[in-house]
């Protein structure tokens, strides 16, 4: 298994990146969040997770080892393979998944497109602790407005104007010390969404 991939980002998508290492390209599947810290011409690390099919190998790459693991973790629930399994960590970071899967919060995994209702219910019996405890991925109160500019900078360099992006940052609740960058930026691509 490829675990992690460091090297200089040549091209960034809505969806992946491609990072260039040792003179190979490897196009990464992403979530929003991750592909926000990305910055093309610049190194990064990625811990990543190959996903072999019949007619692909897909790698998906992630800014943290808890997001790789949790995402590894959701692959084990029957119905859920990576791209749903992605679509989760784009909607709630992993200690918002490990909420409502502790607390059976249905209708928090229901905001994630493509699972309904039964399969919220699946998710949070087959889970179970599967998942662990919650490992604080919040900001620091000081930290607040340094996440919000670099949110703002994430939904510019994702093409929406400045104003847009400022006021949808705004409106999720910028403002908040508890919010942390993964969060904000989930919550105003959100805002953002609803206005389209």
């Amino acid at each position: 298994m490829i675990a992690t991939v460091r090297g200089t980002v040549v091209a960034l998508g809505p969806a992946s990146a491609v990072v260039e290492a040792s003179g190979v390209g490897y196009a990464v599947q992403a979530t929003p969040s991750t592909l926000a810290g990305l910055r093309e011409g610049v190194e990064v690390l990625l811990h990543t997770s190959l996903v072999v099919r019949e007619d692909s190998m897909t790698l998906f790459g992630f800014a943290d080892r808890d997001e790789r693991e949790v995402f590894e973790v959701l692959q084990s629930v029957s119905g859920v393979g990576p791209r749903l399994a992605l679509a989760m960590l784009a909607t709630l970071a992993p200690d918002a998944l490990r909420r409502a899967v502790a607390c059976g919060d249905v209708a928090a995994l229901q905001r994630v497109p493509g699972i309904g209702k039964k399969g919220a219910q699946r998710l949070v019996l087959e889970l179970g602790a599967k998942l662990g405890p919650e490992r604080g991925g919040r900001a620091d109160p000081g930290e607040s407005a340094a996440v919000s500019g670099d949110v703002v900078e994430a939904l510019v360099g994702l093409g929406w104007s400045e104003r847009d992006a400022a006021a949808a940052v705004a409106e999720a609740g910028g403002d908040s010390p508890e919010a942390g960058l993964p969060e904000l930026l989930r919550a105003s691509l959100r805002v953002l969404g609803a206005r389209r």
